[in-house]
C-alpha cells in the first residue's frame, strides 16, 4: 500500500473556490436572521449536507433517517465475521470540490487516500495484463489527459485518437451549453454522428458509461460523459482518486454528524416518516411518523431518493408541473460484489476499469484501504453491471440468486485473471462473498432525462429538495448529493435572509413539458410498506424478507 500526498492543484481551481465561496456563505448568515427549525426525511450524504451547511448558518436542523445506518448510497455495515460490507465502490477524485471542501472544513483530510494518478484498464485481449493512462506531473489540464492518451499504445491508434478530436472540440470551446444540448443522443448516438471510431465504445467508453451510471453507451446520455469529461479535463488533478481509509459510515458521517450536533442539530436513525400532511394550500403542517408521533418545523426538506419521493408525494402536490417531472426519472438497479479470496491476488493499489461485459470497476480493498488492509489474502469489491435491461443489460440480474450472479462473477474475472482465478475454484478459492442489490441506485441517465430534474427551491413555500437526482452540475454522485444539500440549504439560509433566490439554481421551466398536468387525477400516496434498506432506497444483501418487501412495494425492478 502506497498513499500519495494531496494533490496540489485541488484546492486552486476555479469550481474549488466556488464550493469554497458558498461554504463560507452558511456561517456568515449566523445571527442575521431569526433561527428555523429543519426537519430533513434521509440521512444520506445529501441529507447530512444540507444539516450541516444548515446548522452552520445557526439554524436548527433534525435529521430523521428511516434505517439502522446513516450514509444512503455510501451506507455500509458489518457481517457475523465483522468484515464490513459496502453499498457501493466509492472513489473520491480531485474534481470534487464541494467534497474536497467538506473534508477540509469536518478537519478529516488525512483520511483520504490518495493513489498515483493514473487511469488503469484491464487488457481484454491480454488476460492477465493491464494498460494504464499515465497523468505527468507538472503538466496542465488538459494537455496532461491528452498525453496520456497519446503515451498509451495498447488501447487506440493514432488515428483513431485523432479522429475522436472533432468529438471534443466543442465541448472544450462551447463548454456546458453543448454539452447539455446532447442529453438527447445516446453515448454510440454521439459516436456515430462525429463518425468516432466503433473500437473507442470498446475500449473507453463503455467502461466510462458503467462506472459513470451502470449503463452501457448505447442506453447512457452523452452529456453525462461529456459532463464528467469537462469537469476531469479541464482541472490538473481532476482525475487524481482517493480511497477512504475506512468504512463510510464511521470515517465520514460520524464527523457529519458530530459537526451538526456540535451546533445544536440533532440526527435520529430508525425514525421513518410514515407520511407528509399538508394545509389547505398545499404547504406542509407536519410529518406523521410510523410510531404515531408528528414532527413539526419552520422548513421541510425532502433528501429521499426520487422513487421513495414519489410513493410519498401527497395528493395536494400531484397537479403541479414542478412535481410531475419527476415521472420522468427513475433508479437504475446496480449490485455490488464483496469476494474474499484464500490468498493474495496480484492487485494494483489503485481503481482498475475492467472492460467486461458484466462488471465495472473493481478493487483489492485489501491493498487500497489502511481499515481493510490484508497481507495475506485479498477482497476484491466489484460493481457489477449492467444488471438489467433498463441499464442495456440482456437479463435481469436483480432476479437471479446469488449463486448465479457469482458463478457469473468467477467466469469473467477467470478470463480476466486466468493465472490466478479459475471459475471451479481449483486456483484462488473463494472463502466467502456478499452480494448487495440496490433495486432503485442513482436515477437513470438514458437519454432526455437531464431537464427534468427540479430545482431544489419547489413551490410548496416550506419544502425544499435535495439528492443527487436533484438540478446540480455534478452528475449522480457523492459529489452531486454533497452539493444539492448545500443548495438546499442555501434555499432556506436565503429565504431566512429575505433575500432573492441565490443565481448558483438558475432558472428551470418545466410547464411546458406538462401542459395536462392540471387534468391529472390526484390520488392517496402509496407510501412506503414494510421495513429495511430496501423498502427506504437503500441496497442490501438479498433474502426472502427483502425479496417480498421488494415484490410489494415497488416490483419494477424484478420485472423489467
Amino acid at each position: 500500500m502506497q498513499d500519495f500526498p494531496k494533490p496540489k492543484q485541488v484546492d486552486n481551481t476555479e469550481n474549488y473556490r466556488i464550493a469554497e465561496a458558498l461554504s463560507s456563505k452558511f456561517p456568515a448568515a449566523k445571527g442575521k436572521a431569526p433561527s428555523k427549525t429543519v426537519a430533513i426525511i434521509g440521512g444520506g450524504l445529501a441529507g447530512l449536507s444540507a444539516a450541516k451547511y444548515l446548522s452552520d448558518a445557526g439554524h436548527r436542523p433534525l435529521v430523521l433517517e428511516a434505517r439502522d445506518v446513516l450514509g444512503g448510497k455510501v451506507s455500509a455495515w458489518q457481517d457475523k465475521d465483522g468484515d464490513w460490507i459496502e453499498t457501493g465502490l466509492h472513489i473520491f477524485f480531485g474534481a470534487y470540490p464541494n467534497m474536497m471542501s467538506l473534508f477540509k472544513e469536518l478537519n478529516i483530510e488525512e483520511r483520504l487516500q490518495w493513489k498515483v494518478h493514473k487511469m488503469i484498464f484491464a487488457m481484454q485481449e491480454f488476460p492477465g495484463e493491464f494498460t494504464t493512462y499515465d497523468f505527468i506531473p507538472g503538466i496542465p489540464a488538459p494537455f496532461n489527459f491528452g498525453l496520456a492518451i497519446l503515451l498509451n499504445q495498447k488501447m487506440l491508434s493514432l488515428p483513431e485518437k485523432i479522429q475522436c478530436l472533432p468529438a471534443l472540440l466543442p465541448m472544450l470551446i462551447n463548454g456546458q451549453d453543448f454539452i447539455e444540448q446532447q442529453d438527447e443522443k445516446s453515448v454510440l448516438e454521439f459516436m456515430r454522428q462525429y463518425n468516432m471510431p466503433e473500437r473507442i465504445n470498446t475500449e473507453v467508453f463503455i467502461s466510462m458509461a458503467k462506472a459513470l451510471d451502470f449503463i452501457d453507451p448505447d442506453k447512457l446520455s452523452m452529456a453525462v460523459v461529456l459532463t464528467a469529461m469537462n469537469r476531469f479535463l479541464n482541472e490538473d488533478d481532476g482525475l487524481q482518486m482517493a480511497f477512504l481509509d475506512g468504512n463510510q459510515p464511521d470515517r465520514l458521517c460520524k464527523p457529519m454528524v458530530d459537526h451538526i450536533e456540535k451546533r445544536g442539530g440533532e440526527v435520529r436513525t430508525k425514525s421513518p416518516v410514515k407520511k407528509i400532511v399538508t394545509n389547505p394550500d398545499g404547504s406542509i403542517k407536519h410529518l406523521e411518523m410510523r410510531d404515531g408521533s408528528t414532527v413539526q418545523a419552520d422548513e421541510y426538506v425532502s433528501a429521499m431518493p426520487v422513487d421513495v419521493l414519489k410513493r410519498m408525494e401527497p395528493k395536494e402536490w400531484q397537479k403541479m408541473p414542478f412535481f410531475r417531472q419527476m415521472d420522468e426519472l427513475e433508479g437504475i438497479p446496480v449490485i455490488n460484489l464483496h469476494l474474499w479470496f484464500d490468498r493474495k491476488l496480484k492487485g494494483v493499489d489503485h481503481l482498475c476499469f475492467s472492460r467486461s461485459p458484466l462488471l465495472s470497476v473493481y478493487a483489492d480493498m485489501s491493498i487500497t484501504c489502511k481499515e481493510y488492509y490484508d497481507p495475506d489474502r485479498s477482497m476484491l469489491e466489484l460493481v457489477f453491471a449492467p444488471c438489467s435491461p433498463l441499464a442495456g443489460g440482456n437479463t435481469n440480474w436483480m432476479t437471479k440468486t446469488d449463486d448465479e450472479i457469482i458463478d457469473a462473477t468467477m467466469k469473467e474475472l477467470e478470463r480476466l485473471f486466468p493465472y490466478e482465478i479459475a471459475a471451479d475454484g481449483s486456483k484462488a478459492k473463494l472463502r466467502k462473498f456478499a452480494v448487495v442489490r440496490t433495486p432503485r441506485s442513482v436515477y437513470a441517465a438514458i437519454p432526455g432525462r437531464n431537464k427534468f430534474r427540479p430545482q431544489q427551491r419547489t413551490p410548496i413555500p416550506n419544502f425544499t429538495l435535495a439528492g443527487d437526482w436533484t438540478s446540480q452540475k455534478f452528475l449522480g454522485s457523492m459529489e452531486g448529493a454533497l452539493l444539492s444539500g448545500k443548495l438546499a440549504a442555501e434555499v432556506i439560509v436565503d429565504k431566512a435572509l429575505g433575500v432573492e433566490p441565490a443565481k448558483s439554481l438558475g432558472k428551470k421551466s418545466v410547464e411546458k413539458e406538462y401542459p395536462d398536468a392540471e387534468k391529472k387525477e390526484p390520488r392517496e400516496p402509496v407510501g412506503l410498506m414494510g421495513d429495511g434498506a430496501i423498502v427506504f432506497g437503500g441496497g442490501a444483501v438479498f433474502d426472502r424478507v427483502n425479496k417480498e418487501q421488494l415484490l410489494t412495494s415497488d416490483s419494477a425492478p424484478m420485472t423489467a
